[in-house]
C-alpha cells in the first residue's frame, strides 16, 4: 500500500455516518485513502477504531500507528479494483496448503503434525464440504478440484474488507484452511498462529532459538491477530 505523509491539521476526529457506510471527519472534513478515494467502511466500529488512531497522532501521521485506517486504504485502493486477481491469488494457497504437506520423518514430527493439524482438515471438510489430503514429503501434489473449486467460491462471498483481512490470515501463515478457521473463530488467532509454526517449534526444540527469526514471527504473528481484528470489524 503507498504510504501518506501529513502533519496534524485538525483538532477532532470522529466517526461519521454516511452514505454507504461510515467514514471519518477531521473537524468537518471527510479522510481519504492514498489514492484519493472516499475512505467509507462498512461498519461503525471499524470507523470508530479508525477516528481513535487519527485522534492518537501528535505532530505528524505515522500510518505504522494505524493499522485499522492502513488496512482499510488498502481495501478501497488495492482490493476493491482487482477483487477477483486477489482471491484468485489466495485460492491458490489451498492448492499447497501448510497443513498437507508432512514430514515423513522423524516419527515424533510426523505424530505432532498428525495430532495438531489432521483436526482442522477434518473441520474443513465436514464445514465446507472440501477435504484435502495430506502427503508427505514437499513434492506438489493435487488436491481434489472440487475442494479448490467450493474453497476458492468461499472467498467471493466476502467483501473488498473481508478479503483484505483473510489475505493476510491466508498468507501469513501459508494455509488457506487456517486462514478459513480464523475467519470462522475455530480458535483464537494466537492459537492458529502456533499451529502454523508447529514445524519451527519443532526445530527450536532440537537446534535452539534463533532470536531474529523469533522477533519475524513475533510480527508476523501481530499482523495475523490484526487480521482477524480486521475481518470482524467488517462484520460488527
Amino acid at each position: 500500500m503507498s504510504e501518506w505523509k501529513m502533519k496534524r491539521f485538525w483538532e477532532v476526529a470522529a466517526a461519521v455516518e454516511v452514505e454507504g457506510g461510515f467514514t471519518v471527519y477531521l473537524d468537518g472534513r471527510a479522510i481519504k485513502t492514498p489514492g484519493k478515494a472516499s475512505l467509507i467502511v462498512p461498519t461503525l466500529v471499524m470507523a470508530e477504531s479508525m477516528a481513535l488512531e487519527w485522534d492518537a497522532q501528535v505532530e505528524g501521521v505515522n500510518p505504522e500507528t494505524m493499522p485499522v485506517t492502513k488496512s482499510a486504504n488498502s481495501a478501497v485502493d488495492k482490493v476493491t479494483p482487482q477483487f477477483d486477481a486477489v482471491a484468485d491469488m489466495l485460492g491458490e494457497y489451498a492448492g499447497t496448503d501448510l497443513l498437507c504437506y508432512r514430514a515423513s520423518q522423524p516419527a515424533e514430527l510426523v505424530a505432532r503434525q498428525a495430532a495438531a493439524w489432521d483436526p482442522l482438515l477434518a473441520w474443513c471438510a465436514r464445514v465446507f464440504a472440501a477435504p484435502l489430503t495430506p502427503v508427505s514429503g514437499v513434492m506438489f501434489a493435487p488436491q481434489p478440484e472440487l475442494s479448490l473449486h467450493i474453497l476458492r467460491a468461499v472467498l467471493s462471498d466476502l467483501t473488498a474488507f473481508e478479503l483484505t483481512a483473510m489475505h493476510d490470515l491466508i498468507t501469513l501463515p501459508g494455509s488457506f484452511v487456517i486462514g478459513l478457521a480464523a475467519m470462522k473463530n475455530y480458535a483464537t488467532p494466537a492459537e492458529l498462529w502456533e499451529l502454523s509454526r508447529l514445524d519451527e517449534r519443532y526445530q527450536q526444540e532440537q537446534w535452539g532459538l534463533d532470536e531474529e527469526a523469533e522477533d519475524m514471527a513475533r510480527i508476523k504473528g501481530e499482523a495475523f491477530e490484526h487480521a482477524h481484528d480486521f475481518f470482524q470489524k467488517s462484520r460488527n
